[in-house]
């Protein structure tokens, strides 16, 4: 008979096996090395807004889609559009499907009614991407969206996003719905019940991801916290949480986007520093993205800062990026909105909240990125 130690290292033997089988199937694409600077921008956009991209050095973006758009005839003609005007398509976005957004479903991330249909319309939004020769998109996993307080104006003028624990003003919003203290959802849910339903997600996510040679990157929680409104967020807001979820997901094509602000918002929480967390994920080859941006500290209190005006060290963050190897896009993310110069229009478009941003933002955070970039190719003599 055998026994239960005997039996443990079967069952591992086998599990390893199969993830052996499995990611040998798996088709990822490869990319050209290197850190690879980009923006947001529409799907949709105007020769105006390219040109000015160009302007600013930009090659690849990582854009976003229409519901009608949300398909993989719509994702190629897209991806054509773009690479007809010389620039790369790194991601389309999750923010469509037939019932609405595909990122940070409440549905998924808390078993509500209507999962398996939601689910359903993200398996067939990564075949999409496969047929479309995207490589890779992003998925969040928050219950009752991103929280903010209001907004702030820093001691240099610019106006943020801001978030206070403390203030009576605070809430989530995402795909136009608002979430509230004390309780979200009407009730509070278990730790339990949120690693089941991400573990129910991911495992039916995986071998469609690995059949369509689609990279898929988990954003952190946005703000990082142990529970909101009633609904833990005990996965995707520290570094344990991510290490044990793509153990669960066990698939070369699950890993990280790493948005450094919400890493910054947890501070000592994270259980590991943002530069730790960088090398950990890009030795393991699962840092797919990183969000590039400052907070001015961490929680329970912060403003989103431009690049240079936060509390961490950029330089840091740009160096691991290079020193581990990685190769996926960076972006500037959630730009605080500077004056338009005179004589110019607002004309971008960039940080994933769907608000027109003048020029100057997104001109600033590319020039910075670059210039810590190239400058830590000058230390490292790596390229």
């Amino acid at each position: 008979m055998t026994n239960r130690r005997e039996f443990s290292k079967m069952a591992l033997g086998g599990a390893a096996l199969l993830a052996a089988q499995r990611s040998g199937a798996s088709k990822l694409p490869p990319l050209p090395p290197g850190v690879k600077i980009g923006t947001s921008a529409s799907g949709r956009t105007t020769e105006e807004h390219m040109r000015y991209l160009k302007q600013l050095g930009i090659t690849w973006v990582s854009l976003s889609a229409q519901p009608e758009e949300a398909t993989a005839e719509g994702f190629i003609k897209i991806r054509k559009q773009w690479e007809a005007a010389g620039f790369k398509v790194y991601n389309i976005g999750s923010g469509v499907g037939p019932s609405g957004s595909l990122h940070n479903m409440p549905e998924v991330t808390l078993n509500l009614p209507g999962r398996d249909k939601k689910i359903e319309e993200y398996l067939n939004y990564i075949r999409y991407l496969g047929k479309a020769g995207i490589p890779y998109t992003t998925y969040a996993h928050m219950g009752n969206g991103i929280w903010s307080s209001g907004r702030a104006t820093m001691p240099r003028g610019y106006s943020a996003r801001e978030l206070n624990m403390a203030s009576p003003e605070r809430r989530g919003v995402w795909a136009g719905i608002t979430y509230n203290e004390p309780l979200s959802h009407g009730r509070r849910y278990s730790e339990e019940e949120i690693w089941d339903n991400y573990t129910y997600f991911i495992k039916k996510v995986v071998p469609v991801a690995e059949e369509a040679g689609v990279r898929i990157g988990i954003h952190p929680d946005d703000p990082p916290q142990p529970m909101l409104a009633g609904v833990p967020r005990c996965i995707f807001s520290s570094f344990e949480g991510y290490r044990k979820a793509l153990e669960i997901a066990n698939s070369p094509n699950i890993g990280v986007c790493l948005c450094v602000g919400c890493w910054l918002e947890g501070g000592e929480l994270m259980g590991k520093d943002v530069v730790e967390a960088i090398k950990y994920f890009g030795s393991q080859k699962k840092l797919f993205k990183v969000h590039f941006r400052n907070v001015s500290a961490p929680l329970p209190h912060f403003v989103e800062t431009l690049l240079d005006d936060g509390y961490y060290d950029m330089y840091k963050v740009m160096k691991a990026m290079v020193e581990v190897g990685f190769d996926g896009i960076a972006i500037p993310d959630h730009i605080p909105l500077l004056g338009v110069s005179p004589g110019t229009r607002d004309t971008s478009r960039g940080g994933g909240t769907g608000e027109y941003r003048p020029s100057a933002g997104l001109a600033h955070s590319i020039a910075y990125m670059n210039a810590l970039l190239n400058a830590v190719k000058s230390e490292t003599g790596r390229s």
